[in-house]
């Protein structure tokens, strides 16, 4: 019995500090990014994901690539 993994759709998360709290940790704050391509290559969406981070007011602390995926048996 075969699994067909077949990727659905795909978001990009940018992670920023916003500040930090009273016992000095980071405050973090998610921004999303919906309608990315499922087949687009991890490297051209983390250079969007950089580029994107230069405009943000805040620092960047992390990328994350979302991809959901719909399983079917063969």
């Amino acid at each position: 019995m075969a699994v067909t993994v077949v990727p659905t759709e795909s978001s990009l998360r940018v992670v920023v500090v916003v500040g930090t709290s009273e016992q000095g940790d980071p405050i973090i704050k998610t921004r999303t990014y919906n309608r990315v391509k499922p087949e687009a290559d991890a490297q051209s969406v983390f250079a969007v994901a950089q580029a994107i981070s230069g405009l943000q007011e805040y620092p960047l602390n992390d990328i994350q690539l979302v991809v959901n995926n719909s399983l079917s048996e063969v």
